[in-house]
């Protein structure tokens, strides 16, 4: 399953902590998209997609929450809940996001710009082009 967990550099004192994302640093890809998800509920599913090109880094800054993911032939869950750590997910894998804490802020960057035809929204789709 193309999904690694990124170290990320923290550099900090007395005063706090900071965290630099740099694109083809510690962000293996160049950054043409950042969002971020909050205020979810903590009985809300999200996501139920994959991409067919996209690639992205999605960081835990606030808070936690349960990923499950998908590549047609393995699924796993993990939890996301250290600001000092991305998620890189390559494309063609299915994810759904859930079990978010009250305070969870996911930031989101993406190697592409939004695109509806990128998005695989059917699991049965989602299986047929890339399960086993």
């Amino acid at each position: 399953m193309q999904i690694k967990l990124l170290p990320l550099q923290t550099h900090g004192d007395e005063r706090g902590s900071l965290i630099a994302l740099e694109q083809d640093k510690n962000i293996p890809f160049e950054i043409k998209r950042v969002y971020y998800l909050f205020n979810t509920g903590s009985n809300v599913r999200r996501g139920f997609h994959a991409h067919k090109n996209l690639t992205q880094v999605v960081i835990a800054v606030r808070g936690s929450c349960r990923f499950l993911l998908d590549d047609g032939k393995e699924k796993i869950t993990l939890l996301l809940d250290n600001p000092a750590q991305g998620l890189l997910i390559d494309s063609c894998i299915w994810r759904e996001m859930y079990d978010f804490s009250e305070d969870c802020v996911l930031m989101v960057l993406a190697n592409h710009l939004y695109d509806e035809s990128d998005y695989l929204r059917n699991y049965d789709e989602f299986l047929n082009l890339y399960g086993k």
